[in-house]
């Protein structure tokens, strides 16, 4: 059975992924993570682009592990701060991964930006490298509005603050089959999925 690896260290983006191509009907298809294959040096996120750094992460990971492999890069682009957060969602408060920092860090930058003025959209390039092969970028957007304070206890990151486009709900407050449906990861991975069906002929 083909392997594909899903190169990320965060748990709910790896929930996620796994999630979403579970429930594309591509049979024969076995995903891993990185805590499945054996460990090898990852390299610093320092593209300009989500395109970048998503093509980086699944070259190194095909490259170390001989496996297809998929890697996302994605994050929150804020109107009023000129798409920033943007590649540096993650690290925003300047400690990568501290979910609730970089979210207080934002909040407090748009204090006083007017209810009207709070637009923003999730962003996320996906890339599948094989090895020797083909390398396809593909992209997903999902527009909304920063709210004032978190809600819901789904999701991660800034998803109790991001109310989507057409809901009065954040993005924490959907349930996951919700969220797949319409966030910006789900609609990037949609469009790899031919690209993963045809690596089971």
């Amino acid at each position: 059975m083909p392997r594909v690896l899903l190169a990320t260290r965060n748990s709910g983006k790896l929930v996620e992924l796994k999630r979403m191509v579970a429930g594309s009907a591509i049979d024969g298809l076995q995903i891993v993570g990185l805590t499945d294959v054996p460990a090898f040096p990852e390299a610093p996120e320092t593209g300009a682009t989500f395109a970048e750094n998503a093509l980086a992460k699944a070259r190194d990971a095909a490259d170390a592990t001989g496996l297809p492999s998929v890697a996302d890069d994605s994050g929150l682009a804020v109107d009023a701060l000129n798409g920033m957060p943007g590649v540096l969602s993650a690290r925003w408060s300047g400690r990568h991964g501290d979910d609730l920092a970089n979210l207080e860090l934002l909040l407090a930058q748009l204090g006083d930006t007017p209810d009207d003025r709070r637009g923003a959209a999730f962003v996320c390039a996906a890339a599948l490298v094989v090895p020797g092969g083909a390398e396809t970028v593909v992209h997903g957007e999902w527009p909304g509005r920063i709210i004032r304070a978190s809600r819901g206890t789904n999701g991660f990151g800034y998803d109790p603050i991001f109310v989507p486009e057409g809901e009065d709900r954040t993005s924490a407050e959907l349930d996951p089959d919700e969220k797949d449906a319409a966030s910006h990861r789900g609609r990037a991975m949609r469009a790899l999925l031919p690209h993963l069906r045809a690596l089971v002929g």
